[in-house]
C-alpha cells in the first residue's frame, strides 16, 4: 500500500488512530507509522487531541489538514473573469473579479490571471511552493486532455491555444482546464449537494449545456464534448437555423437570444438576457409563456437524458434560470411526463444555488481533486522518501 491510501482513509475528515489506520489498511503498524510521518512531513496530516484510552496513555488521533496546500480557481466568462485561492476543502480564502472580455485573447486574459493569483497568495501570505494545483474554466468547448479549446466560437484566437503551457511559465503546478458548464456542476455539487453523487448540471444561458457527474465523477466523454445538449434536434425546431449551421437545434428555440427575438417580432423592446428575466418576473405574460415554452423544450431533452443516466438531482442554472418557477415549470411538465416512473420517482428538479459563484466554486474544486489525487500524492510523498 502507497502512502497516498494510507492517506486516503482520512479523506472524509474523521480523525483516526494509527491503531485504526493500521487495522483499516491491513499494514503493519510500524509501515502506517512510516506513511503518517512522511504526510506529516508534507503538512497534510495534523494531530488532532487524544483517542479513548484503554489504559495507559490515550492514543494520538490524527487528521486531515485542510491548510496545508492552496489551490486557485479562476473562471473565465464571455465578458468577466473571477479567481480565488482556497483550501483543500474548498473554503474560499480570498476572491478576485474583474469586467475582462474573453475576446480579447488568450495572452491579454491569461496576464491577469497570472497577476492576480500572485497577487492573492501574497495577500494570504503563501509562497508558490504552497500552491499545489490550479483549475480553469472556459466558456467554450475544451479538449479536456490538452487543456485547449476547440473551435470556441466566443474566443477569438484561443483555438487550440496552450493554456497549461502559458500560467505554467509563472507557476509551476499541474493546471487543470475545463468547460465553464463542468466546473459548475462541480461547483454546485461541492458546495450544496455534497451527497449527491448523480446530478445533471444545465445551464440556459446564451447556449444550452450540461455537465453530468455519474457515480460520483464528471462525465467529460471521450473528446470531453459530453452534455452539449444544445445542438440536439426537437421537434418544434425543425425548420429553424442554429448558429452551428444546423436546423433544429434546442438552443435555437430555447436559449436566451431566440427568447429575446420572439419578444422583439412581437413588439417588445429586450436586449440582453437580463431584460427577458426582469419581464417574467415582473409578470409580462408573453414573457412567462415564452420561457415556459423554453422550459418544455429543455425538457424534451432532458427526459431522455433522465432515461439514460438516471440522475437524483436536475440543477438548473445560467442567466436564464433567475426566471425561477417558469423554466422550472416547463421542465418538469415534459420531464415527468415523458421519463420513465422509476427513474423520476424521487428526482428532485431544482434551481442552482450558488449562482455565479458556482463557476470559480468549481474550478477550486478541481484543482483540489488533482492535487489530493492518488498520483499526486504519490509524487510528493516520493520526492520526501
Amino acid at each position: 500500500m502507497r502512502t497516498s491510501d494510507v492517506f486516503d482513509l482520512l479523506r472524509d475528515g474523521r480523525p483516526r488512530t494509527r491503531a485504526e489506520l493500521a487495522d483499516a489498511s491491513g499494514l503493519a503498524r510500524s509501515t502506517v507509522a512510516a506513511r503518517i510521518e512522511i504526510l506529516m512531513r508534507m503538512g497534510l496530516v495534523a494531530p488532532y487531541g487524544d483517542g479513548v484510552s484503554t489504559g495507559g496513555r490515550p492514543p494520538a488521533l490524527l487528521v486531515l489538514n485542510p491548510r496545508a496546500w492552496v489551490v486557485a480557481g479562476v473562471d473565465i466568462g464571455a465578458r468577466h473573469a473571477t479567481a480565488a485561492i482556497a483550501d483543500l476543502s474548498g473554503t474560499i480564502l480570498v476572491e478576485r473579479r474583474a469586467d475582462l472580455d474573453v475576446a480579447s485573447g488568450p495572452e491579454h486574459v491569461l496576464g491577469w490571471v497570472e497577476q492576480v493569483v500572485a497577487e492573492m497568495l501574497v495577500e494570504q501570505q503563501r509562497t508558490v511552493a504552497e500552491l499545489a494545483a490550479i483549475g480553469i474554466g472556459l466558456p467554450g468547448p475544451v479538449e479536456h486532455d490538452t487543456g485547449r479549446a476547440i473551435n470556441p466560437p466566443i474566443m477569438p484566437g484561443w483555438h487550440r491555444y496552450d493554456v497549461p503551457a502559458r500560467v505554467q511559465r509563472a507557476f509551476a503546478v499541474p493546471v487543470l482546464i475545463d468547460n465553464d458548464v463542468n466546473i459548475m456542476a462541480l461547483g454546485e455539487q461541492h458546495a450544496h449537494l455534497p451527497d449527491v453523487d448523480d446530478l445533471v448540471f444545465i445551464k440556459v444561458s446564451t447556449g444550452i449545456g450540461a455537465g453530468l457527474i455519474s457515480g460520483g465523477e464528471l462525465q467529460r466523454g471521450a473528446q470531453g464534448t459530453a452534455g452539449d445538449l444544445g445542438h440536439v434536434r426537437i421537434d418544434r425546431a425543425e425548420e429553424v437555423t442554429c448558429r452551428c449551421g444546423n436546423h433544429g437545434c434546442l438552443e435555437a428555440v430555447a436559449a436566451v437570444p431566440a427568447i429575446a427575438q420572439a419578444l422583439r417580432e412581437a413588439g417588445v423592446e429586450v436586449g440582453a438576457g437580463q431584460d427577458v428575466v426582469a419581464l417574467v418576473q415582473g409578470g409580462d405574460p408573453l414573457a412567462v409563456q415564452l420561457v415556459r415554452q423554453a422550459g418544455r423544450d429543455i425538457g424534451e431533452v432532458v427526459a431522455v437524458l433522465v432515461n439514460v443516466i438516471n440522475p437524483a438531482v436536475i440543477v438548473v442554472g445560467g442567466s436564464l434560470a433567475d426566471a425561477g418557477e417558469s423554466l422550472l415549470a416547463g421542465i418538469r411538465e415534459v420531464v415527468y411526463q415523458r421519463s420513465l416512473p422509476l427513474a423520476t420517482e424521487h428526482l428532485r428538479i431544482v434551481t442552482a444555488q450558488a449562482g455565479e459563484r458556482a463557476g470559480v466554486l468549481g474550478a477550486a474544486a478541481l484543482a483540489i481533486t488533482h492535487a489530493l489525487s492518488p498520483d499526486h500524492i504519490e509524487a510528493r510523498s516520493l520526492a520526501l522518501s
